[in-house]
């Protein structure tokens, strides 16, 4: 399997024109993307982009249409060519590579899936995942022996002879990922690739993405618009706007410091159960009172209100793996905090029923 390394994007800048680099010095002078457009001709895809995406994690960036998301993907392969910047992997800038060693990056090092499943209509759907091993020249025998493999894990054995229109949406973008995994790419660019599913078969292809992720470790970049599907999948997110890095970090960090109104819009209806985890509320030392339940401190709020509530409980004791004890919680804060942040720390006291009512 081939070895996960990280992406460092440093300083990308990517200006649409025909004198893209000469119109840098002006958005640094303040021009905004309409003046630019508007004065000069010229589009502002990305301004001076620094992400460091770090090896076997997912890396979501996310924002609305036109923030420049799908122009920074398309920058890791070089797609696109940069107005200025650099992309370092392995100690090599890919804006400088030569065109043969940008094939050989984008055959070897690189996988990507798109939004509409880039199917090759008149070929099956093994033909289609092991598209890219062919190019590679790898035997067809050896090479359909790993398609089938990954066929299978993404839960598509018996359907090697179909025709991507013999199959639903879900169902091609399961081959699209196949195809990925197949080509054992280091590095999988993931462009909108679940925003044209129905929500359910989207829930259940992000479902399928986190358990290969979970044995495989891979460095992906996953773009969307959906906050909801970033805090779900992302290691680490970063927000852009007009092609711009906003905030970037957890997905905790951003939905408990918001930078800017432009965050906080994004962030105001999230569940935070979903997010927040027990490291952040607990106390240090035992809880006061007896307690039957234990968590990890990465254990999501949610998750901590229930078990607290199945166990009739007002508290649980916080451990590391090994069982050390960390902290404590109360079901009174994990619940507020749940629904109404920033309540007083002043929480030692006795849970109230309703409150265990309003966790269940």
């Amino acid at each position: 399997m081939a070895e996960a390394r990280g992406i460092e994007i440093r300083n990308l800048w990517k200006i649409f024109g025909a004198n893209g680099a000469a119109m840098i010095d002006k958005v640094k002078a303040g021009m905004g993307k309409d003046e630019l457009n508007q004065s000069f001709g010229h589009v502002l895809g990305l301004q001076d982009v620094s992400i460091s995406i770090p090896p076997g994690k997912i890396q979501v960036v996310m924002g609305l249409s036109g923030s420049g998301k799908s122009t920074l993907i398309r920058h890791i392969n070089r797609l696109i060519e940069p107005t200025a910047g650099e992309i370092l992997f392995n100690g090599q800038d890919v804006t400088r590579m030569s065109q043969q060693e940008l094939m050989n990056f984008r055959r070897n090092e690189t996988a990507m899936v798109f939004q509409k499943f880039a199917l090759l209509p008149h070929r099956t759907v093994m033909e289609n995942t092991i598209y890219g091993l062919s190019i590679q020249g790898v035997p067809r025998k050896q090479a359909e022996e790993r398609g089938a493999k990954w066929l299978s894990r993404v839960g598509l054995e018996g359907f090697e002879d179909r025709y991507p229109a013999e199959l639903s949406g879900g169902m091609q973008q399961r081959v699209g990922l196949a195809r990925a995994l197949t080509n054992d790419a280091g590095i999988i660019l993931m462009d909108e690739a679940f925003s044209a599913l129905d929500p359910l078969i989207r829930m259940d292809m992000q479902s399928v993405l986190l358990e290969l992720q979970g044995e495989l470790h891979k460095t992906i970049v996953f773009i969307t618009h959906d906050l909801d599907e970033a805090l779900r999948l992302g290691d680490r997110i970063a927000i852009l706007r007009d092609g711009k890095v906003i905030q970037q970090g957890t997905g905790e960090q951003i939905v408990l410091r918001p930078a800017d109104d432009y965050i906080s819009s994004f962030v105001h209806e999230v569940n935070r159960g979903k997010v927040i985890t027990v490291r952040t509320i607990m106390r240090r030392g035992p809880a006061p009172s007896t307690t039957g339940v234990t968590l990890l401190p990465t254990a999501l709020l949610e998750e901590a209100a229930r078990a607290m509530t199945n166990a009739d409980v007002n508290r649980a004791n916080v451990v590391d793996d090994s069982g050390k004890l960390l902290g404590h919680i109360s079901l009174a804060k994990t619940v507020a905090e749940m629904i109404a942040p920033d309540i007083s720390e002043d929480d030692e006291t006795d849970t109230p029923t309703e409150i265990s009512a309003a966790a269940s």
